[in-house]
């Protein structure tokens, strides 16, 4: 039977990219082995859907009913016809023909290592200037008893006897569609064509370990949420010692107190007086990179307003060019006065000989209309 790799994953056959990586990065953070070191051979498995199934080549296959990752046998298609070979031997028997050429072979005991994944949280300090940090991952390393020969003491292994370095079995039947041939993996060999007599004893004939390592990686400033630094031949070490995959560390924000980000540029909310709302005033804030952003607040600044300054936001990932600062200003009615504070304010009042007005559609304050009479004449089609 071929792998249910959309069931691996949890998602339907008509699944499209986005969601197909959507929902492997979402099992990939749950089951990774730093995460949930009991699941790692789950995490194997939906790491080996997920690439099956964002190949489209393969994905064809697997829509077909066969498996890509099949060594051989009913399990897969293969070969140079998508394993049409198999399928076609094995109902109306021959060894060769025009579908596939009979087997494959031996498929080797070196093969290439999978990519890891680890993730890394990141401040937005962090985030602004850059950072080198130090990551923990448990991934297969080179056995550093056999240098990943998987023998030991430099004895060299020997072709299968059992299929005799083919990597594959194959039985003939007969029945009523006539001659039947199958083919299947050989179980002595798993499919490599040759065994090891007398393996490492550190790491049983495989070639490589299990080990925890501590690893640096730069993160570039102006990084974003679930990008991935990728770091070259830092993943899993392949079965036989073969060339190590790639590992992948994925990019997560903390929330600032402070800033909220929107992509290179930064909002903050100042709370000012009404007092210095009316008159004008300034500050200096703190950045993210450790210096100050100046704000002037103009006489007469009204709730909602806006101050924009720019190159205090964060860098951009590919130009380095920072984006803006935006501080978004809120007024402050002070909810209980003293008596001078009273006094004052009514001095005020009546200084401005300004009263409360009910500000109606046909209103000829202009621009000075309201939200609700804006929001109603929209309403009206005006």
């Amino acid at each position: 039977m071929a792998r249910d790799y959309y069931g691996i994953l949890g998602v339907p056959r008509n699944v499209s990219d986005q969601e197909l990586k959507r929902a492997y990065r979402r099992l990939a953070r749950e089951l990774h082995p730093d995460v949930n070191p009991l699941e790692e051979e789950r995490f194997k498995e939906v790491t080996t859907a997920y690439e099956v199934l964002s190949d489209p080549e393969k994905r064809r296959i697997v829509d077909a009913g066969g498996d890509p990752m099949a060594a051989s046998g009913m399990g897969g298609f293969g070969g140079d016809f998508g394993g049409l070979g198999d399928i076609f031997n094995t109902f109306f028997g021959g060894g060769g023909g025009g579908f596939g050429g009979g087997g494959r072979g031996p498929r080797g005991r070196v093969r290439p290592g999978e990519p890891a994944l680890v993730g890394l949280t990141l401040d937005l300090e962090e985030i602004a200037a850059g950072a080198e940090r130090e990551i923990t991952v448990d991934t297969a390393i080179l056995c550093d008893s056999c240098d990943g020969a998987g023998t030991r003491d430099n004895s060299k292994p020997v072709t299968c006897p059992t299929c005799r370095g083919q990597g594959e079995i194959q039985t003939v039947q007969r029945s009523f569609l006539g001659q039947v041939m199958s083919v299947r993996e050989c179980p002595e060999c798993h499919g490599a064509g040759e065994v090891i007599p007398d393996p490492c004893l550190k790491c049983g004939g495989d070639g490589r370990v299990r080990s925890r390592r501590t690893l640096t990686v730069k993160i570039p400033a102006g990084v974003e949420q679930g990008m991935r630094v990728r770091l070259a031949g830092k993943g899993e070490v392949g079965p036989g010692g073969g060339p190590a995959g790639d590992l992948y560390v994925e990019i997560s924000e903390k929330p600032d107190d402070v800033f909220v980000r929107d992509k290179d540029d930064l909002h903050c909310t100042l709370r000012v007086p009404m007092v210095d709302a009316a008159l004008g005033s300034s500050l200096d804030i703190d950045t993210v990179l450790g210096g100050t952003a100046h704000i002037d607040i103009e006489p007469g600044t009204q709730p909602g307003t806006v101050v924009t300054v720019k190159g205090q936001g964060l860098p951009h990932l590919n130009t380095g060019l920072r984006g803006s600062l935006h501080a978004h200003l809120e007024v402050v009615v002070p909810a209980k006065l003293d008596g001078a504070q009273k006094d004052l304010l009514t001095e005020l009042r009546a200084a401005a000989n300004d009263d409360v007005e009910l500000v109606t559609a046909t209103s000829k304050s202009g621009a000075k209309s309201g939200v609700f009479s804006r929001l109603r004449n929209a309403f009206a089609g005006r």
